[in-house]
Order: C-alpha cells, then structure tokens, then sequence
C-alpha cells in the first residue's frame, strides 16, 4: 500500500512539474500588423534624418496591449503621439493609428548623386518582449500610396517584415535573471533610387567648367605666361569652392566617396595642365620650337583624354 502511494505521489508531481513547463512554453500572443505609407518628406542629409507619416494598424486577442501607449519605434529621433481609433471585431481589438516620425538615417553617400537609400521603421512594444508578443504579417492591407512622390527619388522596393531585436540587458526586471531580452519586431522597409541625372549636371557643372577653363591655356603660346598659367590656377580655385559647396550639402564621411574622387580627378588634371605648359615653356626659352608645340600638343591630347575616360568609367561605376 505504501508503494502504491509512493508511485501516486510520484505521478502527481510529474504531472504537476509537466503542467507548470507547459504553462511557462505556452505560445506568445499574436498581433496581426500592417501599414500604409502616405508620405515621405524633409530629407536631410546633413542632420541624417528624414520625416515619414503613415498609417499603422494592429489585430489582437489580448486586451492587455495598448499600442498607441506602448509602440516604441527604436531608430526615431522623434515620435509625434498617435491619436488612436479602437473597435472590437469578432472579439479581437483593432487599432489604427496614424503615425509622424522623424527618423534617425545614416545615409549612403559613395555614389552620390546616383546614391540608392534603404529606409527602415521599426516598430517595437515597450511592455511585451516575444515571450508574450509576436507580429504576423498583413501583406494584402500593406503598401504606399500610389500618389506618393519623393521630390528627386523613385520608390524601388517596398514590403513589411518581422524580427527579433536582441538587447544586453533586461532593464533591471527583478524577476529576470536572464543577460540579454528580446523584443518582437514589425518592421516597414524601402528602398528608394535619386533620379540623379538632373542634380549631377548641377553640382558638377562648375567643376567641369573650371577644368574647361584650365585647358584653354593649351591653346596660347607658351610664352604668354600670365594666361598661360593664370587661367589653370583660377580653374583650381572654382573647383575648390564647388566641392565645399557640395560638402555642405553631405553628411560627414570617412571614406571616398565619388564627389571626392571627381574633384580629386580635376584638380590632379589642372596639375597636369600645369606641367605641361612648364614643359612646353623650357623647350621654348631654349628655342626648341618643334619640341614644345609637340610637348603641348601631346600633353594636351593625353590629359583631356585621360580626364574624359577616367570620369567616365567613375560615373559608370557609380550607376551600376
């Protein structure tokens, strides 16, 4: 009698020990999300930042969650308080909330002006981490207005998707005595090409004009020395002042990024006209006439060229 109440108290603990494990392994709840961009507007490249506004809506069973007081969009430099409208449908909460974030963007600017951005929001509960909350997925209700226009850019991709954002603490949750939580993840992703030709004669204009101006001196005899050399200095003068004109339009980069290499490109072929009038001169002051119409004639030949191919392969590459 006493085994069989030994086994029976065994039983029951096991039981027991099986039920709590499935209650602590019951699945998340599920919040259906979606979104609808109306606009994108206030790009900024030298703050980073830009501005979007859109609709956002959630489906959900827990009556618990509160989005318009819990969403947190974690890469928003600013979050203007939603005003939501609520309503039950089939027994599930609805809520739909119109959205205006200024956002945090390192933008991309290598290639500038033929520069391609991804534009990403993330869309997080502050209360729930994915224990307690996952998104699915509305793709049909998901899209942008088709009468959305950002000046200068052309909208390339557009989808929504989930994820799982990882962070190295649990904010000092004492019943927690994990290293690290997570946090259910909506996020709204675009990518969007500048339509770049227009802007790139604009901003390059003065640097080719001021190249144009230093290889008129080729057309001078080398002994007109104040033209000879003055119109290739002035020529590197504007082109300085158009890259700090373009510089002020851009956020701060370590690297090179294709305004650099066009303007360094310039100014090593301003140097090149340079050295080549120098040359062409010395063979004239020592009567070497034959010489220094062919030192200029070839010289010329080779730094138009070189400038001419080199730009375009750098603009190529930039495009593709």
């Amino acid at each position: 009698m006493k085994r069989l109440y030994l086994i029976l108290l065994l039983l029951s603990g096991f039981l027991s020990a099986l039920a709590q494990d499935e209650a602590s392994t019951e699945a998340p709840d599920t919040v259906k999300a979606g979104a609808y961009i109306i606009n994108i507007h206030d790009i900024n490249f030298r703050d980073k930042e830009y501005t979007i506004r859109f609709w956002l809506w959630m489906l959900y069973d827990n009556p618990s969650f509160d989005f318009s007081t819990q969403i947190d969009i974690p890469n928003a430099k600013d979050i203007e308080k939603p005003e939501p409208l609520m309503d039950l449908v089939d027994g599930q909460t609805w809520q739909l909330m119109k959205m205006k974030c200024t956002m945090k963007q390192n933008w991309k600017v290598d290639d500038f002006p033929f520069d391609k951005q991804h534009l990403t929001v993330h869309v997080e509960n502050t209360v729930y981490d994915n224990n307690a909350l996952v998104y699915v997925l509305d793709h049909d209700g998901s899209a942008y207005d088709r009468e959305l226009t950002i000046d200068g850019w052309n909208i390339s991709k557009f989808e929504i998707t989930t994820s799982t954002n990882e962070y190295t603490t649990v904010f000092g949750d004492p019943s927690s005595d994990a290293l690290h939580s997570e946090y259910a993840s909506f996020n709204i992703n675009m990518d969007i090409e500048r339509d770049a030709w227009g802007l790139f004669a604009k901003i390059f204009i003065g640097m080719y004009i001021a190249f144009l101006i230093s290889i008129i001196s080729f057309s001078l005899r080398p002994s007109e020395l104040e033209p000879r050399f003055g119109l290739p200095v002035g020529g590197l003068f504007a082109a300085v002042g158009n890259k700090y004109i373009i510089d002020s339009l851009l956020p701060e980069s370590t690297s090179f990024t294709l305004v650099d290499t066009l303007h360094t490109v310039t100014f090593l072929g301003i140097l090149a006209t340079l050295l080549v009038s120098a040359l062409s001169l010395k063979y004239f002051d020592n009567e070497q006439f034959d010489k220094s119409a062919k030192a200029n004639r070839l010289g010329s030949r080779l730094v138009i060229g070189l400038y001419v191919i080199i730009n375009l392969v750098l603009v190529g590459l930039a495009i593709y």
